[in-house]
């Protein structure tokens, strides 16, 4: 199942597992059953501290839990927890083998700490790239904590279960049995959602925080590049932001990064944020910042966080980012996350067999229209514009798949369903006028970007798309507030362009700073 190469990197693995611990299968004549099987006894065969049982009375079937040796277990994996779900399988057996895990002690402190009986379950597709985190989120709680325990459930092996729960986007977690969450969670949001004291306590601490010399709110590509230029000026530096990687998280392909020929979101993110730390840059995640107060007569900038904690900095960068534009049309909101979908990568094997569609033309539009058209039974991509705006070598792909229709001069005016789930959805042709009734299971909405400045509409000046406007050394409208990256108004949204414009504002604030 394997290759050797494989095999030798899990050998060196498992030979970190410090206590004994036991796999119990629950298997069916299935040929999922089968592979689980052959997995289990050859992670067993690799590790003198594993021990396999097919005795499981387990329900969902075919899967397996991990358990310490005499223990009940915590974890399980309902299915063949293979692609993205590797690695979480590969952590499950260190961390429920004694393995320490890398997470901070004071975290580590609150999930021990957390009482009370809590159930995960977690829908994941194995094409996934944001579901690895829950997963891995939760079955370290579950290691943490003897109250706590998690499944994974593979969603394309239990569809029944798919199709009863009206689950149409993953990570869905369920909480002792209601809908917990969906979408990307890191483990401090889930610590916080069951743990409420714990919000007042870290916004007590954030409040405590000394003011920076330069304060940075978002934690992409140009809040990471920010943060880099100014602590190798030897400054106080401080990051914040809702999640660290922004939108890059949700970015599966990434092939025009110069210099490293293809790699993928969640990757880079994590390299941006271990090279902030190195740098010993203070970083604070998991806050969303809702409002700013200049630094009027030589006070400091001040950032206000929707936990009430406030930050204060000699300089404020703004790198907030953007986010994917919605369509704003009737249904869209009503059938979020039950048919209306933004991540084709993500929720793409959930419409397996099933008619979808494609909103845009652009080459995140034709990316996703080709990436599905492997998955799906029919994909129709819509363009507003006459015309499509892909690459050519995209186009080309595009127009070769026989399970694909363009359909161009289309406006999107309603998103239509049955209560429950999406059922197509109705467009107008530009050209003619008339009104067209699409039937369809899924839509995939893939319309541009908006920036992350609502918070900001009264207090910097903005262009008309929301932006913050700014000059050539990224200055605001502000005296001491800087911005970078895709909220401002720099021509094209790319990562290595936000970089750039991070770190040019770093290096203008800094300039800031030594002239007051």
């Amino acid at each position: 199942m394997l290759d050797v190469n494989v095999q030798a990197q899990v050998r060196a693995y498992l030979e970190k597992i410090q206590q004994p611990i036991e796999l119990i299968a629950s298997l069916d004549d299935s040929d999922h059953a089968r592979q689980i099987s052959d997995l289990l006894d050859d992670l067993a065969g690799w590790s003198d501290k594993i021990r396999v049982r097919s005795d499981g009375q387990a329900v969902r079937r075919p899967s397996f839990a991990i358990a310490r040796a005499g223990e009940a277990p915590r974890i399980s994996f309902a299915g063949l927890p293979m692609g993205h779900e590797f690695t979480s399988l590969i952590l499950a057996l260190l961390q429920t083998g004694g393995h320490p895990p890398k997470a901070e002690a004071s975290l580590i402190e609150s999930i021990r700490a957390i009482s009370g009986r809590f159930h995960f379950e977690t829908y994941i597709s194995l094409s996934c790239h944001n579901c690895p985190d829950v997963v891995q989120a939760l079955n370290l709680m579950s290691t943490l904590n003897p109250n706590i325990s998690h499944q994974m459930i593979d969603g394309a092996l239990f569809q029944e279960e798919i199709d009863s729960r009206q689950i149409m986007g993953v990570p869905t977690v369920y909480l002792n049995g209601d809908h917990f969450g969906q979408g990307r969670m890191t483990v401090d949001e889930i610590v916080a959602r069951i743990d409420s004291s714990a919000v007042e306590r870290e916004a007590a601490k954030i409040s405590a925080r000394e003011p920076f010399d330069v304060l940075i709110v978002g934690g992409g590509p140009a809040g990471a590049a920010a943060a880099i230029y100014a602590a190798r000026k030897g400054i106080r530096t401080g990051i914040v932001g809702e999640r660290f990687g922004g939108q890059v998280l949700d970015t599966l392909a990434i092939e025009n990064f110069i210099s490293v020929k293809a790699t993928d979101g969640p990757k880079l993110a994590a390299g941006l944020e271990e090279h902030v730390r190195e740098y010993g840059v203070d970083i604070i995640n998991l806050q969303r910042a809702t409002s700013l107060k200049s630094a009027a007569n030589g006070s400091l900038c001040e950032v206000g966080l929707a936990s009430g904690a406030t930050l204060r900095g000699k300089a404020v960068i703004i790198a907030t980012g953007a986010r994917w534009r919605e369509m704003n049309v009737p249904g869209e909101k009503e059938y979020r996350n039950r048919g209306v979908a933004y991540c084709p990568h993500c929720d793409g094997p959930l419409f397996k067999g099933k008619r979808v569609a494609v909103i845009g033309g652009g080459n995140s539009g034709v990316e996703a229209a080709i990436d599905l058209a492997g998955i799906v039974g029919h994909v129709t991509l819509l363009e507003f514009d006459p015309k499509l705006r892909a690459d050519a070598v995209l186009q080309n792909k595009l127009f070769s798949l026989p399970n694909v229709t363009v359909v161009t001069s289309a406006l999107t005016t309603e998103v239509i369903g049955d209560g429950q789930k999406v059922g197509g959805l109705i467009y107008t042709d530009r050209t003619s006028g008339d009104s067209h009734r699409l039937e369809l299971e899924g839509i995939f909405v893939q319309i541009g970007l908006l920036p992350n400045s609502e918070w900001l509409k009264d207090t910097l000046a903005l262009s008309p798309r929301g932006e913050i406007e700014i000059n050539a050394r990224n200055e605001t409208s502000l005296a001491g507030v800087f911005a970078a990256g895709d909220v401002t108004t720099v021509p094209y949204k790319q990562i290595v362009i936000a970089m750039g414009e991070g770190s040019k504002a770093s290096l203008s604030a800094f300039d800031y700073l030594i002239r007051q």
